[in-house]
Order: structure tokens, then C-alpha cells, then sequence
């Protein structure tokens, strides 16, 4: 498991990567859009976070898909996905 991460930090990172990523969809953005998002949207997080980011995407990308397309909001997608507590 990923000891040196807390929850807390999980919570904040996990937040955080979906904040950018719905600034880089925009509104009501297609599947094509949020797949391109999910790939570049790692990279402009910086190299530490951009490594979990795509680890995060990798494990969840279906969810995340799915998040964005329904305009969720981060703190509650991040809860469904069990990186922050409800």
C-alpha cells in the first residue's frame, strides 16, 4: 500500500487532480474530451503528482469518465472513489 501517503493527503491530491481536470473539460464535454483530459491533465500537475495522477486515472478512469461528464463535484467523486472520507 501507499504507506507514506495519510488520508489526508489522498484527499487533497485526489481533489485536486479533479479540480484541474474539470477546468480543462469545460462544459459539457464529450468522452474524446475528457480522455484527452485525463492524459494531459496529469502532465501539468508536475512530475511527483503527475506520477500518482496517472496511477489514480489508471485505476479509475471509468469513474472519473463518468464524474466529469456529470459535472460531480471533486470532493464527492473523490469520497465515492474512497480517497476521501464522507
Amino acid at each position: 500500500g501507499d504507506g507514506a501517503m495519510s488520508s489526508g493527503m489522498k484527499c487533497s491530491l485526489c481533489t485536486k487532480i479533479l479540480k484541474k481536470l474539470k477546468e480543462m473539460v469545460g462544459e459539457d464535454p464529450d468522452e474524446a474530451a475528457v480522455a484527452a483530459a485525463l492524459d494531459k491533465g496529469c502532465r501539468a500537475l508536475g512530475k511527483v503528482l503527475g506520477r500518482l495522477c496517472k496511477r489514480v486515472v489508471k485505476k479509475k478512469r471509468d469513474q472519473l469518465i463518468q464524474a466529469l461528464q456529470d459535472d460531480e463535484d471533486p470532493r464527492d467523486t473523490c469520497t465515492t472513489l474512497g480517497y476521501c472520507k464522507a
